[in-house]
């Protein structure tokens, strides 16, 4: 409870900082919103993305958005006003000892019988107060971007993953998500 109040507090100033750190006591640089500690292989943590229960459901939703969909067990992202990009897909390259694999799995008894509060809300960035757009997270900087957390080799640092997290993997200098299942592995 006091590291979720701790966070909470952090996000709510950072609308006048409008740059947030966590897991390290500042970001690398001005062009950076927020940004996640970089942890040793005994440690390894990722981001985890909000569970949808389906991703053609959320007409909310805007351009950048990131998502994990427990309909079809895919890590999303918004790249048009009607279309949704998965980015565990069959032909992404997979990292030696992972596959790629669609299938996935997440375990939704825990928030099935639960309402969203459609007004829970932190905004990062100069325009914080006053900024609109739909999101939990929503990072308002139109010339700052967001750096995931870095794990090496994630598929056998970080012990037990939940469906939806996002790293990027030091190692393969890829992004790496996690279905609920396995990794996968995505590269431009």
């Amino acid at each position: 409870m006091k590291k979720t109040i701790f966070i909470l507090i952090s996000l709510i100033s950072a609308c006048a900082t409008a740059q947030v750190a966590i897991g390290k006591s500042n970001t690398t640089n001005a062009s950076v919103s927020l940004e996640f500690g970089d942890y040793d292989n005994s440690n390894g943590k990722g981001l985890i993305l909000p569970w949808i229960t389906s991703a053609s459901t959320l007409n909310t939703a805007v351009e950048g958005t990131l998502i994990f969909d427990t309909e079809d067990h895919r890590l999303k992202y918004k790249n048009s006003d009607t279309e949704w990009f998965a980015l565990t897909r069959n032909e992404n390259a997979a990292v030696e000892g992972s596959t790629v694999d669609t299938t996935g799995a997440a375990d939704t008894t825990l928030q099935d019988n639960l309402e969203d509060n459609s007004s829970a809300k932190a905004v990062i960035g100069a325009a914080g107060e006053t900024d609109t757009t739909p999101g939990i997270l929503v990072l308002s900087d139109t010339d700052k971007a967001m750096i995931l957390p870095k794990v090496a080799s994630p598929h056998l640092n970080i012990i037990n993953p939940e469906p939806g997290t996002i790293v990027y993997d030091i190692t393969n200098k890829m992004v790496a998500v996690f279905n609920g299942t396995v990794w996968s592995f995505w590269k431009p």
